[in-house]
């Protein structure tokens, strides 16, 4: 049997170097893909990389071929001007999920984000947390960007039978970096299982899922993260000590006051 290849966009961002190693396995080739440099290969490391961005429908054409999966990570991560989430964001992804379908790629993971659903507040979570498929409130064009991207997979898998799987993530990083990450924190093992898990479920369909680790003080479900075999082991509650504040009363926190289109959010 062949390796399985995993095209990877956004590959230099900080998910994706988080991700890199995590997801390297004997059995897997890893296509990595992004606009900035990326780090060569190690020995023995099994990676493609392809300079390339998600604007750009030949390079992505290119990229897909021979694909069994893509994670979709690529695009500005932060809020910025409207011109450039929506040259970026939407109509980069679009360009994505079309070269996707043309090359026959059969599974796709899209980073979706918390701010999707921003201005959702905490006290309407409920016992069970926010349902994954709640829906958008988002916070900042950002956040748009995000609630478009799911429609979009939304689209492809019902047009073209494409299996989707958003992944709104909460905080991803070694640590968190404030009260509000103590409830939204996905520690980077915790979204290695993540990706694992959406790339391993049988028939996965269109689904959303919460990106967030066991934490003590989730306000998010986990139930649509367990059905396709997603367990997270980490809780950001050991970082309690090192971090202040109070949590914010909207899931999206600083992003629901920040300036629209201001390109250094909180």
């Amino acid at each position: 049997m062949s390796n399985q290849r995993v095209l990877i966009t956004g590959a230099a961002g900080i998910v994706g170097r988080l991700m890199r190693p995590r997801l390297a396995r004997p059995d897997r080739v890893l296509r990595l893909l992004d606009i900035q440099p990326i780090e060569p290969a190690a020995p023995g490391e099994q990676v493609e990389i392809v300079h390339g961005s998600v604007t750009d429908p030949a390079a992505m054409t290119a990229a897909c071929r021979d694909a069994d999966a893509l994670i979709h990570l690529g695009g500005i991560a932060r809020e910025d001007s409207w011109e450039r989430i929506l040259d970026v964001n939407i109509d980069g992804t679009r360009t994505v999920l079309e070269a996707a379908r043309a090359a026959g790629v059969p599974r796709v993971v899209l980073a979706s984000s918390n701010h999707a659903v921003g201005f959702r507040t905490i006290g309407e979570a409920g016992p069970d947390g926010l349902p994954a498929d709640s829906s958008p409130r988002p916070d900042t064009y950002y956040g748009v960007s995000k609630a478009v991207v799911e429609a979009l997979g939304s689209l492809y898998h019902s047009r073209f039978g494409m299996d989707v799987t958003c992944l709104r993530i909460g905080t991803c990083f070694e640590r968190p970096a404030d009260v509000r990450g103590l409830s939204t924190w996905l520690s980077p093992d915790d979204c290695a299982r993540l990706l694992e898990a959406a790339l391993a479920v049988e028939q996965p369909g269109y689904r959303v899922v919460w990106g967030v680790s066991a934490n003590t003080r989730a306000v998010v479900s986990s139930r649509e993260g367990e059905a396709i075999g997603y367990h997270a082991h980490d809780d950001a509650e050991r970082f309690a000590g090192d971090v202040n504040g109070t949590l914010p009363d909207l899931l999206g926190g600083g992003f629901c006051e920040i300036e629209l289109g201001r390109a250094d959010p909180l």
